[in-house]
């Protein structure tokens, strides 16, 4: 018997063609979408940071190791700056635990403020890890890169998605977030953070939404948002858009109380 001919939407080569970049573009919209109605997800608090941040124990086996094979002083100055900097992985992760933990306390219908990061390790999986500790569901939103490896073992498996195309990745970053919390990271972290801001400032996104920069010894150092100011290029009620804190319980604090006050007395419409 003759083989049918593929229907235009099965075939592969087509799918994949430059022709198709429509039609994958669009399945990069549906599909997060029907995920998050499936599990009943109303809203997301996402969290950004380094992919390179490590858990403290990791380093300190690290350190140990290398001072007992007598590696060089810039090696040991290496790992001892990657010491310091673990101190965020642990912080990401307590503060998803405290955030998951108040989230599935409230009966809201839907599930509301589930964490969200993009999937990685570091910081990604470090917020993955402290809400899977804390018995709840969290979000995944990877994408494929040449040389990296995606999806951390602590993502809820119904929540892991993978993408090819950054924008719509971002697009479902913001659209169903209520706050972020931008951790110290590198290129990948001020883009999403200064795009998020820009769609504040502009007013492109029209809910309110707390961004929180956590760890002032990074961001005093990192981002001179005051400069801004000072030559003009921002008002100064934009440094307003975001807030900083250094403390798992100041940012814990600060969350539960915007948002308590911004979303938990109205009905929210689903997607």
């Amino acid at each position: 018997m003759k083989k049918r001919t593929l229907k235009f939407y099965d075939n592969e080569e087509i799918i994949h063609s430059p022709d198709g970049r429509l039609l994958r573009i669009m399945s990069e919209y549906i599909g997060p979408q029907n995920v998050f109605r499936k599990n009943k997800i109303q809203d997301t608090i996402v969290f950004f940071g380094s992919a390179r941040t490590q858990p403290k124990h990791i380093v300190q086996e690290a350190i140990n190791k290398a001072k007992a094979n007598g590696s060089s002083v810039e090696k040991l100055e290496q790992l001892d700056r990657e010491l310091g900097m673990s101190r965020y992985y642990e912080d990401a992760r307590e503060l998803a635990y405290k955030m998951t933990n108040w989230s599935k306390k409230l009966k809201q219908g839907k599930r509301r403020f589930i964490v969200a990061t993009g999937g990685g390790p570091g910081i990604m999986e470090a917020a993955n890890r402290g809400a899977a500790e804390a018995k709840g569901l969290s979000v995944g939103l990877n994408i494929s890169l040449p040389f990296e490896q995606s999806g951390n073992p602590y993502i809820s498996h119904e929540l892991e998605m993978e993408f090819h195309y950054f924008f719509m990745r971002k697009y479902w970053f913001v659209y169903l977030a209520k706050a972020l919390i931008a951790f110290p990271g590198g290129f990948g972290t001020f883009d999403e953070l200064f795009e998020t801001l820009t769609l504040i400032q502009t007013k492109k996104t029209s809910k309110s939404m707390p961004v929180v920069l956590f760890g002032n010894k990074f961001w005093d150092k990192a981002v001179d948002l005051q400069a801004l100011v000072d030559f003009g290029t921002v008002s100064a009620e934009d440094l307003d858009l975001c807030h900083r804190v250094d403390s798992v319980d100041e940012a814990f604090a600060y969350l539960t109380k915007q948002l308590s006050d911004l979303y938990l007395e109205e009905t929210e419409p689903s997607l």
